[in-house]
């Protein structure tokens, strides 16, 4: 019996643990956790746990239970300037060094962006400045024009 509560106490746990690990990731996939580091005025020394997350959610455009600008705005076209930093066809997917987005509250940063069609891709290469069109697909930011 002992035993029993025990596993089930772990169970517990570990699925309460599940949403928990999702809300820290999924924010801020793709995000240039470096830049939020240098915009938030840390030190070299300082490690991302003694980062004050409230500040940098605040940076993203999120409320403290994780609700963001993004959220009010899927589906909602918005528009970037950027630098390429990496093509990658086989993922279909460009990393971009972008400017602030002021549609989402977003500040400058590098992130990677799936797009809607791999075509785009072939009219891109590293270092070429654009502009582009996104919008919100799931946890991803999909390109859907390159000018």
């Amino acid at each position: 019996m002992k035993r029993l509560v025990v596993v089930s106490s772990v169970v517990a746990l570990s699925l309460a643990t599940i949403p928990l690990s999702r809300a820290q990731s999924g924010g801020m996939k793709g995000m240039d956790m470096g830049k939020c580091k240098d915009t938030m005025g840390m030190d070299k020394g300082m490690e991302m746990k003694d980062m004050d997350m409230s500040k940098c959610m605040d940076m993203m455009g999120k409320d403290k239970k994780g609700k963001s600008a993004e959220k009010m705005s899927k589906g909602k076209p918005h528009k970037g300037v950027g630098t390429v930093e990496k093509v990658d066809p086989a993922a279909g997917t460009v990393t971009l060094a972008h400017g602030p987005i002021k549609s989402l509250n977003w500040p400058a940063m590098t992130m990677s962006f799936m797009v809607k069609d791999r075509a785009l891709l072939e009219k891109v290469k590293p270092g070429a400045k654009l502009e582009f069109d996104f919008v919100e697909s799931g946890k991803d930011y999909l390109i859907t024009e390159i000018k």
